[in-house]
């Protein structure tokens, strides 16, 4: 199988957080890209003890910005941006089938900002949210990533591969 999901970090700020999601991307066989700035240097002993001995399997790509990143992976239906602002939920959002063979990017925000408003507001049609019990803010980044990768895996048709 080609790895079809590409999960996006924008900003992260901790280290464990995206060493965790490294190792969801290696598991569901996913590309992680880590949009600049970081909150920390790629080569912290954090990053690498939360992504285990997965972290020479991974698939990164590190980028200076959106815009950089879609000279490569231009902005299209097939990008999804999750956030806490959102109106629709994620599991509504068709992320393609194994048929179609296209990719589906998977958008994340700061931890403790989220994606930036101006993107939200750019492409209204494509933010979804988890659904959480009202009075809770957010939830924790790579349950977050696990979630909507997992439902993404499914919708695709890949989890059969994955066995």
């Amino acid at each position: 199988m080609t790895r079809e999901i590409h999960i996006i970090l924008c900003e992260p700020r901790i280290p464990q957080n995206t060493g965790n999601i490294g190792r969801l991307c290696v598991a569901a066989r996913a590309n992680l890209h880590l949009i600049h700035p970081l909150g920390f240097n790629i080569s912290q002993k954090e990053l690498r003890r939360a992504g285990m001995d997965y972290w020479q399997q991974l698939n990164v790509s590190e980028w200076e910005s959106l815009e950089a990143f879609w000279a490569i992976y231009p902005f299209s239906t097939r990008h999804f941006l999750l956030s806490t602002k959102a109106k629709q939920v994620y599991y509504r959002a068709s992320f393609g089938n194994i048929k179609e063979q296209l990719p589906s990017f998977l958008y994340f925000g700061r931890e403790d900002a989220g994606l930036p408003n101006w993107l939200l507001e750019k492409y209204p049609n494509q933010v979804y949210k988890i659904p959480m019990q009202e009075g809770v803010r957010s939830i924790n980044l790579a349950t977050s990533v696990g979630a909507v990768l997992y439902e993404a895996i499914r919708q695709m048709g890949y989890q059969d591969l994955m066995v």
